[in-house]
């Protein structure tokens, strides 16, 4: 061994000495150690589960599912302790552990929580870091899947496509979004208008409760399995595991992409795609995206209109030259794949990139952004969307996305699931806005660009209540201080509508001294 290998040995073992004795010297790690070792087989060394922030490993397991820059830097409050259980044992101890050592629990699955409430808080807190539950087990006798919750969407699709190639999942479009957070916010993507949304095809699941035990469909009642599809499971328990149902898909779809600027006709194109995108066939999905661009030196409006269609190019084509032929959309645009490639062509990687490109969960990898969200019920008129391409250029950073909804989104009951935002909806916009400087300056701009842009909506979009998809986290509607009725109303109702009052009474019935919470759960109904 040379001198250099020598010294470099000597130095890591001299700094994971030091971190194991400040360790012991921690009191609170000391007592959930001790907790934790009493609640799980002794034969296991609970302590390669603990990460605390003296840890060398700490930094890397807690920044590697921050999936928003702006919750990772230097003054963003960390967690006393990370948690990242190995299985299902490990969580239920987790979860009676932390209450008796009196610590908040967050619960992390993918990390994309645009506003960072999985693994932030102003409060002394843990977090339950379920990256390592991830199994897929799929069944292709009937057509279901079990999926931990620490899976990722992409992981779920590469498992579905190793075994059949007609059949997929209707959920995101992103690869890294963890299965747990977004099944139990509702869940949407390409499938949504003909098979609805992920949470439509929960059939069973297993959860943690406040009292560590675990519990199955049965066990748990169908009011808490209804309050776990779309209500944010983070407020009722821990969910270990889904049960979905597959969908058919055909063996060939067909993909395309057309942008239109404001010098050709991107307004009539944005005028008429509010009415046809929403009651056009149910096997075509389109998303519209609105954004500022530079062109000639001159700011701009672009149009973009993107589509997915579950058949061939030809089938579209004669589709949308009879209900869009402003569109102009022609054989050569359109791109026939598997719908395993078009997950990929979606997640922008390149053609031909392989499937298993898909079991990539690119940690360490995250912008500065903020998001927003509403709800459009009738459509903007030709002289609100030009009203509306003059803010945006003012503005200058903010993009819209529109996504289509009808379908088979206006056929489930809005009081099915917990998610309200059914018929009677055209469409969901999300304000986009990302930038690459740290820095409150920057960050204060875009933000209020966001903010501003949201504002300006406010005559166009869904009223008494303004509604929001909880998947698209945003804290400016509202947060709980003390979690009373009244403070979860205001957001509760942004993203559940009239479904917020059964949330409510099953939150008070399942966990009453509102152990699982974060700064928009639901809280418990006061006595």
């Amino acid at each position: 061994m040379s001198i250099s290998m020598a010294i470099s040995l000597l130095f890591s073992l001299l700094f994971l000495n030091i971190s194991i004795s400040s360790a012991a010297s921690n009191p609170t790690y000391q007592s959930l150690l001790q907790c934790l070792s009493q609640s799980i087989n002794p034969s296991q060394n609970v302590s390669t589960i603990l990460f605390s922030n003296t840890n060398p490993s700490y930094a890397s397991v807690l920044q590697a599912y921050i999936c928003n820059a702006r919750f990772n830097t230097s003054s963003t409050p960390k967690p006393v302790i990370i948690i990242t259980p190995l299985e299902e044992s490990h969580v239920s101890a987790a979860v009676i552990c932390s209450q008796k050592v009196g610590f908040q629990l967050k619960i992390r699955s993918g990390g994309h929580d645009y506003e960072g409430l999985s693994y932030v808080s102003d409060k002394p807190f843990f977090v339950l870091d379920m990256f390592n539950l991830r199994s897929i087990s799929i069944d292709m006798t009937d057509e279901s899947a079990w999926v931990e919750t620490g899976a990722t969407l992409g992981e779920l699709y590469y498992n579905i496509w190793e075994k059949s190639n007609v059949h997929g999942f209707p959920a995101g479009l992103c690869p890294t979004v963890g299965v747990g957070g977004h099944l139990s916010g509702a869940g949407y993507g390409t499938l949504m208008r003909k098979y609805g949304l992920s949470s439509d095809y929960i059939v069973d699941a297993k959860i943690v409760n406040v009292d560590g035990k675990i519990l199955d469909r049965k066990a748990m009642g169908e009011d808490l399995f209804w309050a776990i599809r779309g209500g944010g499971a983070s407020s009722f328990g821990v969910v270990l595991a889904y049960k979905v149902k597959l969908v058919r898909v055909p063996e060939t779809v067909t993909v395309f992409r057309l942008e239109r600027l404001l010098a050709d006709n991107a307004t009539d194109i944005a005028l008429k795609w509010q009415s046809i995108a929403p009651t056009t066939d149910e096997n075509l999905f389109t998303r519209m995206l609105l954004q500022p661009v530079t062109r000639n030196r001159q700011r701009t409006m672009r149009v973009t209109v993107i589509g997915q269609y579950l058949g061939n190019a030809d089938g579209v084509v004669a589709l949308l030259s009879e209900d869009f032929p402003e569109l102009g959309l022609k054989n050569e645009n359109c791109t026939e794949m598997r719908w395993i490639d078009s997950v990929l062509w979606w997640a922008n990687f390149d053609a031909g990139t392989p499937p298993t490109a898909l079991l990539d969960r690119n940690v360490n990898d995250a912008d500065f952004l903020k998001r927003k969200s509403d709800y459009v019920q009738t459509p903007i008129s030709k002289n609100g969307l030009e009203s509306l391409w003059q803010k945006m250029v003012e503005l200058g950073n903010v993009g819209l996305a529109c996504n289509a909804y009808g379908g088979r989104m206006d056929e489930i009951d809005d009081k099915e699931t917990p998610f309200p935002h059914r018929k009677g909806n055209l469409y969901k916009i999300q304000y986009s806005v990302n930038w690459d400087e740290p820095g409150n300056e920057t960050e204060m701009n875009r933000t209020s660009q966001a903010k501003a842009l949201h504002e300006f909506m406010t005559q166009f979009v869904s009223k008494n209540p303004r509604r929001a998809y909880l998947n698209y986290r945003d804290i400016d509607i509202g947060v709980a201080e003390n979690w009373s009725y009244e403070e979860g109303k205001v957001y509760g109702e942004s993203y559940f509508a009239g479904n917020y009052e059964r949330l409510v009474d099953v939150k008070t019935a399942v966990d009453p001294n509102n152990f699982f919470r974060n700064e928009q759960s639901i809280p418990p109904r006061t006595k």
